[in-house]
């Protein structure tokens, strides 16, 4: 049955492969400036962090989760770095201080989730109020500028020419990757989300798994927060918050149900390449924002009807 599934999974991400190559030929066509190194650097730079959560947001779909906090979590986190720089303290303790914060957001998220049996949708969206009000409380709705030689280097610099954020997402998936496909942990993800009853049965500790991926998201939307921050040079209390459909359009794209126990990084991250592609493809040609928003809800209707046509090709 697993050698099935993957096989399924691996010809969803052929799919995927080849609809991101027409994408590419497609707009090379249309924009001569698409297909520039200099483009490409952009593109991979500016989905980074978008990329970042949607990483550690696919295992905790896949273990029967869901965190619609994790952008407005990456918001109030360079917000902190900020106010920490402007107090005083230094980025690199702010920076400290909103990993903490997501990391205990997310845990936050994850009890009340799992140890009240609440569900997680109520009640990250309940967070994700919470967090986006205190951002703007903190700012009065305001962009604030963040300048340090010595942080802002996370977003701008270039190693061997690749931008810093775009090496850290990829290194992100491949951890998650190896963790998924290669641990007891990974094992007992896909456990909870397929059959949390038969998982506890067998000894998984299904809450506790479920509590941890919460914490990791937290911890990945301040990341993300950071990175973010980092890159414009500047926090504002909603930076992050208009991405969230982009986040949760990338991992159904990529294969992982939402129902849980079906989905994998290396799909969520052709998915982030692939609406990547599109959102720089649609700028590129000076389509309207207004325009790019319907685009975006077109494409997350299609995601969700594939996810209930893999659903029940699975159970047929």
């Amino acid at each position: 049955m697993m050698r099935a599934w993957l096989g399924k999974a691996w010809a969803g991400h052929a799919v995927l492969g080849v609809f991101f190559a027409l994408l590419l030929a497609l707009f090379s066509a249309l924009s001569p400036w698409f297909w520039s190194f200099e483009n490409m650097v952009s593109m991979g730079a500016n989905m980074a962090f978008i990329g970042i959560m949607a990483a550690v947001g696919t295992p905790l779909i896949v273990a029967g989760g869901l965190d619609l906090s994790v952008a407005a979590v990456a918001g109030l986190s360079g917000v902190i770095v900020t106010l920490m720089h402007e107090g005083g303290m230094g980025a690199w303790a702010g920076v400290a201080a909103a990993l903490v914060f997501g990391m205990s957001a997310g845990a936050g998220n994850g009890l009340l989730a799992t140890g009240l049996r609440l569900n997680p949708l109520i009640v990250t969206l309940g967070t994700m109020s919470i967090i986006t009000g205190i951002s703007l409380v903190l700012t009065d709705g305001l962009t604030r500028p963040l300048s340090a030689d010595n942080f802002n280097w996370v977003g701008n610099s270039r190693p061997l020419g690749i931008p810093f954020p775009l090496i850290l997402m990829l290194a992100l998936f491949f951890i998650l990757w190896l963790v998924e496909a290669f641990t007891p942990f990974g094992r007992h993800i896909y456990a909870a989300g397929g059959n949390p009853d038969a998982a506890r049965l067998l000894g998984v500790r299904v809450k506790r798994v479920q509590i941890i991926l919460y914490a990791l998201s937290g911890l990945s939307g301040a990341l993300a927060g950071v990175v973010l921050a980092a890159m414009l040079g500047a926090a504002a209390p909603d930076a992050a918050g208009r991405h969230l459909l982009t986040i949760i359009t990338a991992i159904i794209l990529g294969g992982t149900s939402l129902f849980g126990g079906r989905g994998g990084v290396w799909g969520t991250l052709l998915a982030v390449l692939i609406l990547g592609a599109l959102n720089n493809g649609l700028t590129l040609l000076n389509v309207s924002s207004f325009w790019q928003d319907v685009i975006r809800g077109i494409v997350l209707l299609c995601a969700v009807a594939l996810d209930q046509v893999r659903t029940r090709a699975a159970e047929a």
